[in-house]
Order: structure tokens, then C-alpha cells, then sequence
């Protein structure tokens, strides 16, 4: 795979075995979620608790991309796109198919919310953009 890489912290600390590699971000992001979900499938009871996984909030960073030159990103949208599988450029597939596949393999069932597909349709969808710095509501 080839794009960007992050440098990621390995080891086992308390007996000072320790290294950096850099990894492919989707092998990284995998790793991750693995640890995650090793974690959430040894400790959590099904029984007693419902566990969601809620993926990454789209970017929007690129009127174009729902035919508005002149928007201005996100702030003053107030129309779904309306083209049938519209995904921005800036959703990460790759991304988001690592998240789809490390939830849907875990033995805990998870609630898999996809917000950035929805988001994707709803430009104006954002709560960060109707709030001023401090998370006071914009009237």
C-alpha cells in the first residue's frame, strides 16, 4: 500500500522492549481497532451491555464536490445532496472498510453507525458548525 504513513510506538514497556515503526495509516487504524475489539470481546458481557461503534464525521472540505462553488464548506447549507451514493473527497473508504471489517469479525455484537455516510448527504449536518468556540449554541 502506498500514502500516508504514521509512525506507531510498539513494545512491551515495563521490560524496556520498545521500537517505532511506520505503517501504512489502514495498518495502523487495523491494529488499532483490533486492540480495541480484543478488548471489548474479553471484557464486555453481552448480556448486560450494548456496544456501538460510531465511524469518523466527513469533511466537507470541497463545495464542489455537491455542485455548490460558492458555499462556503459547511456554513450555510441547507440542502441534502441528492446524487444516490454520493461519497465526498473527503471520506476515507479505505478507512472505513478496515472499520467494517474488524467490528463485523468481534464475537460482542456492535451496532455499527455509520455517520459518515450520512453525514455525507447532509452538508449542513455538522453540530460543530452551528456552535461558537466552547460549545455554545449559535441562534
Amino acid at each position: 500500500m502506498s500514502g500516508p504513513r504514521i509512525k506507531t510506538l510498539w513494545g512491551s514497556f515495563p521490560n524496556g522492549e520498545e521500537g517505532f515503526e511506520e505503517l501504512d495509516r489502514t495498518v495502523a487504524y487495523r491494529i488499532s481497532l483490533k486492540t480495541w475489539a480484543n478488548w471489548v470481546d474479553s471484557t464486555i458481557n453481552p448480556n448486560r451491555t450494548r456496544v456501538f461503534f460510531t465511524t469518523m464525521s466527513p469533511t466537507h472540505t470541497r463545495n464542489e464536490d455537491w455542485n455548490h462553488k460558492d458555499g462556503i464548506r459547511c456554513f450555510n447549507e441547507t440542502k441534502p445532496v441528492t446524487k444516490k451514493k454520493y461519497w465526498g473527497s473527503g471520506s476515507d473508504k479505505p478507512m472505513m472498510s478496515v472499520a467494517a471489517n474488524v467490528v463485523e469479525k468481534m464475537k460482542v455484537p456492535v451496532t455499527f453507525i455509520n455517520i459518515t455516510q450520512i453525514s455525507e448527504y447532509r452538508i449542513d449536518g455538522h453540530a460543530s458548525v452551528y456552535t461558537e468556540k466552547g460549545g455554545n449554541i449559535v441562534n
